[in-house]
């Protein structure tokens, strides 16, 4: 890419952006005292794909700003009055947004408490003024600065708010010029993802008893902590991924490695990809996708590797209990002292009746270890005259991050990857999966994870946390006492995480794998054990969905003939064969209970019997794969929906509590196929059969429809049917979920799910990288764009973009556009 521009200008059409000075639009100031000018060439390629050419870092953050704020500034304007703690002042109070990325939902008022206090505290600006490796480095800070111009440039080039074609936010005094504030005030957020963000609403709810009866409110501890437990996993259903390394023993070329990259993320709201390239020649080119607002390549490829994150079941937190002193509530003890709460006040402007301002001041409350809580996952924790939790966050302070991923974009090999894992431990709450182009493959779950040691646990964990400990690896640790502290451990990047020798990784030359459950069976030929149960389980059942993903990737490396060892070709046959599990395990047991029914002609379901039907045959005659046209793929789903509680996923399928509907239970000496069968004997499972049934012909849906019926998005009144399923606990590898309305199309809008989803290999001596890649719900969330939804249409149809790395490949892409971009 780095020679693309010469003679590039009598080839393809190409326009020239200077600093904007039409009427209306901000002013451009030019002098060196007060702004810097910034150049870039920005080449679009299919599905409108950013290829960002710069000579700095500096100019590459001003390209990656203004290309991504072109297709996305309306769900990003959003997200920052979000972290400017600024919700309630332009949409009120009372109203709220859910966090995709977590699931947890919050009200605009406990929004902006929690920010604002964010703000108030400093801690951002103190992170950022960390020298490396604890903050970032100049190019960072050059590459964010240029973001933040970038993206402000674009919004003077169409006259600001009002010059927005998007509708979502057309005219709207909220969307703003950014400051690089703004912008590092985003990374927090997203690195407090699966911590604090999902505690936002118990902090901003903690105030002290002010009634007797508050003051000797009870818990009753074993509810409290199942509660908590099934909140948590609901959280974790709302993140997810699948990871694939081939390393060259599993390659049908025995030469290179291969990489699989499907996170499964929201297909709504910031938490989504955008997809770019960026080169600064000499220094650094990478192409693959990031989450909103962040100038730099999350997941994707280099010259010599490629990566992909999927999320951990490692905690980045652990809640205290405190012992509250008698009749004073803001004070506790720790070893035996007294100390106090510190209150902290913040101020709220808020949108009231008729559009009048007025302000609220509220108070959060603050220990040693951090704010006072008084809910998790919408759980009570009371404040009493005795006790009050709090929590610990690893993720508070952590802006390695950042340097972590320049690093990764730069790297030359597995092994450098894992050095910068281990250097940095910024990794917030993902494990890395990584090949490259000389055939290794790692696994690692290396990053920023409370040092508590199972031995701690014993020692510390309070009546809540033995609960939550059990059940999900959560402790809540005894705050009265200093040996409960984090262990401060040699080799670890900051006091109070795991050192690099206590987590886990694991370097193979056939495969390793990922799809969310622990570390333990990356491989199976390799089980990993003996790491902190806060990272994870082992020796317990695997969700379906990591179950069908072992056996298809061991099935192609241990193949016969033409079906041994991966290519390109077959992992992308691989990643959306779209084989649904669940079916192959269960299916036949079902159509045989089903058939137990026919001479009744009526099923059981929750309030009666329903006609059986033609369901026995339809379930009979499906092919087990969830499919556009497969049909009784939809039946089945319901069956499952109806059968496992509501949001539960992923591993709460082998939880005791479900054991009940397997045939043949777990046996740790073969994981990938146990548990199995289904126990049509428990009688929870016809009822749910009936209320599937029930469900579709209550839509006034066939039992056979189709899934491209059923599953799609809407997009300019048109219906896009979109093939995959439910990630668990159906055990479809290809995630897609949407909600059941019942309504003529039986679901909704699809709201997560496959994303940014690549394929990744090397050929030959070839240095280019060969990769395919998809953005499931296209590059841009503004309904007038072009590639609104381009590459969406394509995931229907199971195609892909062939990705375009190297300086010939995007020059001769068709479809290309040239924008020469110069300015402030």
């Amino acid at each position: 890419m780095g020679v693309l521009l010469v003679g590039l200008l009598g080839v393809v059409s190409a326009w020239v952006v200077p600093a904007a000075t039409s009427a209306g639009a901000e002013a451009a100031t030019t002098s060196a005292h007060h702004s810097h000018r910034y150049s870039a060439t920005i080449t679009y390629t299919q599905g409108g794909i950013p290829h960002i050419l710069a000579r700095t870092f500096g100019d590459a953050g001003y390209g990656y700003g203004y290309a991504f704020a072109r297709d996305n500034i309306c769900v990003m304007a959003d997200d920052y009055v979000t972290v400017e703690g600024q919700r309630s002042r332009y949409f009120g109070p009372s109203a709220g947004y859910t966090q995709r990325g977590n699931g947890v939902s919050v009200t605009n008022l406990d929004s902006d408490i929690f920010w604002t206090e964010v703000q108030d505290s400093g801690i951002v600006e103190r992170l950022r003024a960390e020298r490396p490796p604890l903050g970032p480095g100049n190019q960072l800070r050059s590459g964010v600065r240029g973001y933040v111009a970038g993206y402000n440039r674009y919004l003077r080039d169409v006259g600001g708010a009002a010059g927005i074609r998007d509708p979502a936010c057309h005219g709207e005094p909220w969307v703003r010029p950014i400051t690089v504030r703004d912008a590092y005030l985003r990374f927090y957020q997203l690195c407090l993802l699966a911590s604090s963000d999902v505690l936002i609403p118990g902090i901003a709810a903690a105030a002290p008893p002010a009634t007797p009866a508050q003051a000797a409110a009870t818990m009753n501890v074993q509810r409290a902590g199942r509660l908590i437990a099934e909140g948590w996993r609901r959280a974790e259903g709302d993140l997810g991924s699948n990871a694939v390394a081939i390393g060259k023993a599993g390659m049908r070329d025995h030469t290179h490695g291969l990489l699989l990259g499907n996170p499964h993320f929201p297909w709504i709201g910031p938490e989504r990809f955008f997809q770019a390239q960026i080169e600064v020649p000499g220094v650094v080119n990478v192409t693959g996708a990031s989450l909103f607002g962040v100038p730099l390549v999350l997941i994707g490829h280099n010259r010599w590797i490629a990566w992909s994150h999927t999320v951990s079941t490692a905690f980045r937190f652990t809640p205290y209990q405190l012992t509250v002193v008698p009749g004073h509530p803001t004070e506790y003890l720790y070893n035996g002292k007294i100390l106090q709460m510190q209150p902290r006040r913040v101020s709220v402007a808020v949108k009231g009746a008729g559009g009048t301002l007025t302000t609220i001041h509220h108070t959060t409350w603050w220990t040693r270890y951090g704010p006072v809580i008084t809910s998790i996952e919408g759980i009570p924790l009371p404040w009493t005259a005795v006790t009050a939790f709090t929590f610990r966050d690893a993720n508070a302070t952590n802006f390695r991050i950042f340097n972590h991923f320049l690093k990764t974009d730069e790297a030359h090999s597995a092994h450098q990857e894992l050095h910068i894992l281990k250097t940095y431990q910024g990794i917030p709450w993902v494990n890395t999966i990584v090949t490259d182009d000389t055939g290794h493959a790692l696994y690692a779950d290396i990053g920023t994870i409370p040092a508590v040691s199972d031995r701690m646990v014993a020692k510390c964990d309070t009546a809540l946390g033995t609960v939550t400990f059990k059940l999900i690896g959560l402790p809540v640790l005894d705050g009265s006492r200093s040996a409960c502290n984090w262990a401060n451990q040699k080799g670890a990047a900051v006091p109070g995480i795991f050192a690099p020798r206590h987590e886990p990784y694991l370097w193979r030359n056939d495969y390793v794998t990922n799809s969310n459950d622990s570390f333990w069976l990356s491989n199976p030929h390799h089980p990993l054990t003996g790491f902190a149960r806060i990272i994870g389980d082992v020796r317990t059942p695997r969700s379906l969905r990591t179950r069908i993903g072992l056996i298809m990737t061991q099935d192609r490396v241990s193949g016969i003939g033409e079906k041994k060892g991966f290519t390109l070709q077959a992992m992308t046959h691989e990643v959306f064969s779209n084989r649904q599990y669940a079916g192959e395990l269960w299916r036949n047991g079902l159509v045989s209970l089903c058939n137990s029914f026919n001479s009744a002609g009526v099923i059981p379901d929750s309030s009666g019997v329903v006609p059986v039907g033609g369901a026995c045959s339809v379930l009979a005659k499906w092919d087990l794969h969830e499919n556009a046209r497969s049909r009784g793929a939809i039946l089945f789903r319901r069956f499952l929906d109806h059968l496992f509680p509501s949001g539960t996923a992923g591993s709460v399928v082998s939880d005791v509590g479900l054991a009940a509907y397997w045939k043949n239970p777990f046996e740790v000496s073969d994981p990938v196929h146990t548990p199995n069968g289904l126990n049509t004997l428990d009688p929870q499972v016809p009822i749910a059969l009936g209320d599937a049934i029930h469900d579709l012909d209550k839509a006034h849906l066939p039992l056979d429809v189709p899934v491209e019926r059923v599953q799609g998005v809407e997009r300019h009144g048109h219906f896009i049917p979109i093939q995959g399923g439910e990630a668990d606990p159906n055990g479809e590898f290809n995630a897609i979920s949407a909600p059941w309305t019942g309504g003529t199309r039986g679901e909704g809008n699809i709201t997560e799910g496959s994303s940014f989803v690549q394929v990744v290999t090397w050929q030959g001596h070839n240095p280019c990288p060969v990769a395919r890649t998809i953005l499931t719900y296209s590059e841009s969330t503004d309904p007038t764009n072009p590639h609104y939804d381009d590459q969406t249409k394509m995931f229907s149809k199971k195609r892909w973009v062939h990705d375009r790395f190297c300086t010939a490949a995007i020059s001769s892409d068709p479809h290309k556009r040239v924008l020469h971009l110069s300015g402030t």
